[in-house]
């Protein structure tokens, strides 16, 4: 599994990409793709794939941070399977990213190697916390990515059609990421020491993260 993990987190080919104006939003919080004055259909989709390979690249990373602490501890097999579960669900993410940004021609973030380092860290001091502090991380960043996600839907809805493939992939990738969510509540996330605050900065973290990654 390490290995199928190792293969997603190559990073594909990179292709020079414009600047891109910040889109105006709907009355109802999402940008919609038909009232992006000066931002065409299609570099709005390149900044939604571009953004979803980078989380999904980030979700394996920091899988992967919790597991180098979990896995070498005989007690903690019950938490090592789920968050292995957990792990192949987001390589699987990441490997269909892999594909749409070779088909599309997209380029991916310039910061993949800060992710690289940061995701693991996340992962690696959450699970240092202890269990209840690593399923927090989990609940926190899937918390934000079933929102991310819920947005990208409405705005490529909003492409009559053009983009339903696209749509039903995330669709069924956010249906994971709140299961995820929902078995790391299950198992104590909110009693975590600190759980408001923890929780609370994560947040933050994840949806800076995904606005820098889709401009940069």
């Amino acid at each position: 599994m390490a290995k199928r993990a190792d293969m997603a987190l190559r990073r594909p080919g990179v292709r020079k990409g414009g600047v891109r104006r910040n889109p105006r939003k709907s009355p109802s919080g999402h940008q919609r793709l038909s009232e992006q004055p000066g931002v065409t259909r299609g570099s709005a989709v390149e900044e939604m794939v571009r953004v979803d390979h980078a989380g999904e690249y980030g979700a394996v990373r920091i899988y992967s941070g919790q597991l180098a602490v979990f896995e070498r501890l005989p007690h903690k097999r019950k938490i090592t399977a789920s968050l292995l579960h957990m792990r192949d669900e987001e390589v699987e993410h990441l490997s269909k990213f892999n594909e749409l940004i070779r088909e599309r021609g997209v380029r991916p973030t310039v910061l993949t190697p800060f992710w690289h380092v940061a995701g693991f860290a996340l992962g690696a001091a959450t699970a240092l916390m202890g269990e209840k502090a690593a399923h927090a991380c989990t609940a926190a960043v899937e918390e934000v990515i079933d929102d991310h996600y819920r947005g990208q839907i409405e705005k490529l809805k909003d492409l009559g059609g053009e983009e339903a493939e696209l749509a039903e992939t995330i669709e069924k990738f956010r249906q994971e990421e709140v299961r995820h969510k929902e078995e790391a509540l299950a198992e104590g996330a909110e009693q975590a020491v600190g759980y408001p605050l923890l929780s609370g900065v994560i947040r933050t973290g994840c949806k800076l993260a995904i606005r820098v990654a889709e401009k940069v």
